[in-house]
């Protein structure tokens, strides 16, 4: 029998500090590695490929059974038996999935990935089936055939869908009848990194060089300009992190967050752009070797609590309160420690590269406030629970 090698032994290390740091961790290989984690309602999980070799799979899982129990539950007495994610459903798409959306208030999903901004839609498996199935496509929002298309979707817009590719154009969509309701776009031709509904009319966009620009849907199209944002570091790759939507005009209180491929964190007002409410350094190893895949998010139930990944194979997260305006990224104040780190996305490269994983994206669970999912370049999907040592802290 051959001796553990040191990867071998520093996981098995790692597992036994875990089971110290975690209320719950479960890991789970796919067949392929996947960049979208969209929850679908009952508590399932949609995931999805993106190779470029060939057919890629969408399937609907079924989360751990202590996954679907709310915090206020008494945790199981015994070991149950539901310890891993189970499949539920499953299709296949020719293309690469770089977004999948739940469209609300259907069974139906939206896809988008190379190789151009056309949409595909996708119809869950109705009772009886496992097999999601391709129903339709909707046509690109620019027509320029670049591909990567955003997409969001918001259950206060029902069957609707927000994509695109450029800031120059973006198109809000009747799912069923490819209808288009509303066009926005500005001068610049930067990439899109993120777009998101704030509430029902107000729509916010996120060039990849960090522009922001705001519309309202019950205004007629007009050129939007971006805001003034001039403490933006130039050069770098931004990505952005809103809160869930709020409720009548309550977002214009919700700070973003807006990170950049070489950590520096900006917490933003939409009413002042002059100037940062807080900005830090995140304690990240380097500049994200793939800034597409930068993932920031708020958590949904935890005030000022935020997570970070597309750096390495890990996922920080941060606590902001106590954060305040600091004199430049460089400043000593403006070093931010993370409050926890998952480690367990190291172990194991990505299939046939020898290179080290990469988280691919993040997502925080709908109703256990302290509980992420995260997927790596590695194939590898990971649920887990962190445990909060002191409470104060957050």
């Amino acid at each position: 029998m051959e001796p553990p090698s040191a990867e071998e032994e520093a996981e098995a290390e790692w597992m036994l500090r875990a089971l110290r740091r975690y209320g719950e961790l479960h890991c789970f290989e796919l067949q392929a590695p996947t960049r979208v984690l969209e929850w679908t309602p009952g508590g399932r999980l949609c995931v999805a490929g993106y190779g470029q070799g060939g057919a890629n799979e969408i399937l609907q899982l079924v989360p751990p059974q202590t996954l679907q129990l709310r915090e206020t539950q008494p945790p199981p007495q015994s070991l149950p038996w539901g310890r891993d994610f189970q499949l539920l459903s499953g299709g296949f798409s020719p293309r690469p999935v770089h977004s999948l959306k739940a469209v609300p208030g259907t069974s139906l999903l939206v896809t988008s990935g190379p190789p151009d901004a056309t949409l595909q839609l996708w119809q869950l498996a109705p009772q009886g089936s496992d097999l999601i199935q391709a129903v339709g496509t909707i046509a690109a929002a620019d027509g320029t055939g670049q591909a990567g298309a955003r997409i969001c979707t918001s259950a206060s817009r029902g069957a609707q869908v927000l994509h695109g590719t450029r800031l120059s154009c973006v198109q809000l969509t009747e799912v069923e009848s490819s209808k288009v309701l509303y066009r926005a776009g500005c001068a610049s031709c930067a990439l899109l990194s993120a777009l998101t509904f704030l509430d029902p009319c107000s729509l916010l966009l996120c060039g990849t060089e960090g522009q922001l620009c705001l519309a309202d849907v019950r205004q007629p199209p007009c050129p939007l300009r971006p805001l003034a944002l001039p403490w933006l570091c130039p050069g770098l790759h931004w990505s952005l992190g809103v809160r869930g939507e709020a409720v009548g005009s309550s977002w214009h209180c919700q700070p973003l967050a807006l990170l950049s491929s070489k950590g520096h964190l900006a917490l933003v007002d939409l009413r002042k752009t002059s100037e940062p409410l807080a900005s830090a350094c995140c304690k990240v190893p380097g500049a994200s070797p793939a800034p597409e895949l930068l993932c920031v998010s708020w958590a949904p139930a935890l005030q000022g609590c935020l997570a970070l990944s597309g750096f390495d194979g890990t996922v920080h997260i941060y606590s902001t309160q106590g954060w305040h305006s600091s004199q430049g990224w460089h400043s000593s104040a403006a070093q931010a420690e993370p409050i926890f780190i998952h480690q367990g996305h190291q172990f194991g490269g990505a299939p046939g590269t020898g290179a080290p994983a990469l988280v691919t994206t993040h997502s925080w669970h709908p109703e256990q406030p302290r509980t992420l999912l995260s997927a790596a370049t590695s194939g590898a999907l990971h649920a887990w629970q962190w445990l909060q040592p002191d409470a104060s802290s957050v």
